[in-house]
């Protein structure tokens, strides 16, 4: 049996296939001997056989306990021995922690981790948790604190904070357990400072988020004033994503009077939005950073009756957002494909397993797509 790695899983079964086989044989031609010998006796009681006729009954005996002992080899591997297999060939359980379900990109991170776990059953367990609201880290290190107790083999996480969950993954990593990041890196100065290596796996979101910044752009003047809806402050992808957007706006000439947190949340990205509307009457753009945002900032400019002369742009793809896509209320978001990021995150961390690799042994970068997408 191998992983999805191609790496066979090791176990003493391997090793007893051999001494078993000859076992087996030994028993089989022993008890096949004594019944054809009694056969022999039953058949000709006074040795009347010559000996051409006993020659060609031994050379017909030993093709027969030849025969037999193979087949007791076969039954050897796939009998009991099997069950020795079972026992020793570990099958890995991976948790999948991520950030609010309630968020669709995570919904659809979860349904693509569960799909491939579904198609590959019989390669590893899954387990998904994720928090009620982006900001609720103290939940999310619950759940890394509960996959601990759990002794589950390896935990790919979407932290909610950069920086707050490192020590609930020294205490994983301490406990032996494999840990990859997704989604929103970890602060490699803390994670230094801790003595971890932790490899990320996820998009270049500044990348993505000057995609869409310089998408913009095209539409705007030198001098035109816009606002900035990022996420969570103290996560590693919003900075990213700020960043992003500031370098297309430099690029381009205009001028960025605002920048505020919506949480990575609807209802707080609307209500920032609101805000930005009302105290820059002449702001031409709302840079969400992510859909979520978005479609906040959609309401707003729709509240404020600005429909047509604000543009708004997200980040995520999510499949809410692709009606506002299609009819110009949103102008461009990019896809950072939530499912293929928690498939690669589950497959570096049963890599490092099957190879028996340690945490202090991986480091680096495994990079995902970031595309820009527009109106269809």
């Amino acid at each position: 049996m191998r992983s999805l790695c191609g790496q066979p899983y090791a176990g003493s079964f391997f090793r007893r296939i051999p001494f078993a086989a000859q076992m087996f044989e030994t028993r089989c031609r022993f008890g096949l001997r004594k019944r054809l010998l009694v056969a022999k006796a039953t058949l000709d009681p006074f040795g009347t056989r010559n000996h051409c006729q006993e020659s060609r009954m031994d050379v017909s005996l030993r093709r027969r306990v030849l025969a037999v002992a193979a087949v007791c080899v076969a039954v050897a591997a796939a009998g009991p021995f099997s069950v020795a297999r079972a026992e020793t060939a570990h099958k890995p359980k991976v948790a999948l922690v991520m950030k609010s379900l309630a968020n669709e990109f995570f919904l659809t991170m979860e349904n693509g981790a569960k799909e491939y776990q579904k198609h590959n059953a019989s390669q590893f367990d899954l387990v998904t948790n994720g928090i009620k609201d982006e900001t609720d880290t103290a939940s999310q290190i619950r759940i890394v604190e509960q996959m601990i107790v759990s002794k589950v083999d390896a935990i790919v996480l979407a932290p909610a904070d950069s920086k707050a969950l490192v020590p609930v993954v020294k205490k994983a990593v301490d406990a032996g357990i494999i840990v990859v990041n997704i989604d929103n890196r970890l602060d490699p100065d803390v994670l230094k400072s801790k003595g971890l290596n932790v490899p990320f796996v996820g998009p270049d979101n500044r990348k993505g988020a000057r995609m869409v910044g310089d998408y913009l752009a095209k539409r705007l003047k030198a001098g035109d004033a816009v606002g900035i809806v990022e996420g969570v402050p103290t996560t590693t992808n919003a900075q990213q994503r700020t960043a992003g957007f500031q370098d297309a706006m430099k690029a381009a000439g205009a001028k960025v009077v605002s920048v505020q947190s919506g949480e990575w949340e609807i209802d707080k990205g609307n209500a920032v939005a609101a805000a930005m509307l009302n105290e820059y009457p002449n702001l031409k753009a709302l840079l969400c950073g992510n859909d979520n945002m978005a479609i906040g900032a959609v309401s707003a400019v729709r509240a404020a009756g600005r429909q047509g002369k604000v543009y708004v742009v997200g980040y995520d793809n999510i499949n809410a957002i692709k009606p506002m896509l299609k009819d110009g209320r949103v102008l461009a978001t990019a896809d950072q494909y939530a499912a293929k990021q928690a498939v690669f995150g589950i497959d570096t961390a049963l890599k490092a397993l099957a190879e028996h690799r340690k945490q202090a042994d991986m480091t680096g970068v495994v990079a995902t797509p970031v595309d820009l997408v527009t109106k269809p």
